[in-house]
């Protein structure tokens, strides 16, 4: 294996969390708190960069993860849910609320692949699959989370 896969399955397991015996995408979930709690800091235009630049990054280590692996969407493969954690705080303060919350919505929207997150998980092939119906889950937590703050105003 060449420095090249060792780092895509690197990034892809989430430095090897992904290898957890059991719910290794809550553990990958968990993972992007720290990562949310540091772009959250950023300018929000810098903070949709990283976020743009992880995904593409996300999208080629999940599909070179698979060929590696040998299995569609391996367990393992937890850099998706770093993604949809990043997309579901996105531009959102960070607190330990916020991020409990969404934490919790997340799981939830990731198991049960609201549309069209379950026909992008069945349909989208490689990397852009794996990644992307974790996407949709972020996007529908960011939206519950701000939807939340809207009706539940703070003070």
């Amino acid at each position: 294996m060449n420095l090249r896969e060792k780092a895509a399955l690197c990034l892809a397991t989430g430095f090897f969390i992904g290898r957890a015996p059991v719910a290794p995408g809550t553990f990958g979930s968990i993972l992007a708190l720290p990562l949310c709690a540091g772009l959250a800091r950023l300018d929000f235009e810098i903070q949709a960069i990283g976020t743009a630049s992880f995904l593409v990054l996300a999208i080629w280590a999940a599909g070179r993860a698979e060929q590696l692996l040998g299995r569609k969407d391996a367990p393992a493969i937890v850099v998706d849910e770093i993604a949809g954690m990043l997309i579901a705080l996105a531009g959102l303060p960070f607190s330990i609320f916020t991020a409990a919350a969404g934490f919790a919505v997340f799981r939830i929207m990731d198991i049960f692949k609201p549309f069209p997150a379950r026909l992008i998980d069945s349909r989208v092939r490689g990397g852009v699959g794996i990644v992307l119906d974790d996407v949709v889950a972020g996007l529908y937590t960011n939206l519950l989370l701000r939807l939340g703050w809207f009706l539940v105003p703070a003070g």
